[in-house]
């Protein structure tokens, strides 16, 4: 089973063959997905934000997205993201396939494995692995899916995450792009290290809808954010039906033998 973790003008109905909407209870709080198929592919969509764009990315409950899908069956999530970008090679337009990741949150949950202090039954202490946290058989299959579209594609990238919901200060942006961060955005983290402790694979195409603080020189509004979206949100839609058609049934990667080794 594959899921689609994106905001809401990425849902495409065309996308959902006998579409349902379920209200799913985890041990971290209840969430709602739409569930279908897609060519016959059983297919999950979860809306980051929730389905009016209500929760603003540092009060997202990422710990039950990810659990919710897991308790569906899914194994493989493909998220989609809008980012700034830090580079000038790297303009409006762009879809960055993500490769590894900067991690400045500050207050968010980032594992299940608390020991004691487990909300689920699994007490242990648990060191994931993020070394190429990306899972590599998704990522080489949307970096050819959207080749093959003729799609703006950046086969590598590392992300940096910010809590949020503020945007950037130009000093901070001159400083992430030094650490070596390409794109900036604020839900990729701890999205994809859930998804690992959970041995999903995840891949993440990052949007890029503006220059980040101080590199285009413009200030920057959550509308132009909006309106870049909107010019590329069918291309989009396009990349993930053709992901989604051509990935193969079987899993061929080390996503799902990620806690081997690493329980403590």
């Amino acid at each position: 089973m594959i899921a689609i973790i994106g905001g809401s003008g990425v849902y495409d109905a065309s996308l959902f063959e006998d579409a349902v909407d379920k209200d799913l209870r985890t041990p971290y709080g209840s969430v709602r997905v739409t569930t279908g198929t897609y060519r016959g592919r059983p297919l999950v969509f979860l809306p980051r934000h929730g389905f009016s764009h209500s929760v603003p990315p540092h009060l997202i409950n990422y710990r039950a997205n990810i659990w919710a899908l897991k308790m569906l069956g899914v194994t493989r999530i493909i998220s989609t993201s809008a980012v700034g970008s830090l580079r000038k090679e790297i303009p409006p337009g762009s879809y960055v396939v993500l490769s590894n990741f900067l991690d400045f949150t500050k207050t968010r949950a980032s594992t299940f494995y608390e020991g004691q202090a487990s909300s689920i039954p699994e007490t242990s202490v648990v060191h994931i692995d993020v070394t190429s946290p990306y899972c590599p058989q998704l990522r080489e299959n949307v970096i050819s899916a959207g080749r093959s579209l003729g799609a703006p594609i950046v086969d590598e990238g590392v992300y940096v995450c910010t809590e949020g919901p503020r945007f950037e200060s130009a000093s901070e942006i001159s400083m992430y792009a030094m650490l070596g961060g390409d794109v900036i955005g604020m839900t990729n983290i701890p999205e994809v290290v859930l998804a690992r402790e959970l041995e999903l694979c995840y891949c993440s195409v990052a949007m890029v809808t503006n220059f980040a603080a101080g590199i285009s020189g413009e200030k920057l509004t959550h509308s132009e954010v909006l309106e870049i979206m909107e010019k590329n949100i069918s291309s989009i839609r396009s990349l993930l039906a053709r992901v989604i058609s051509t990935l193969p049934e079987k899993r061929q990667c080390p996503c799902q033998t990620l806690l081997q080794g690493a329980k403590g």
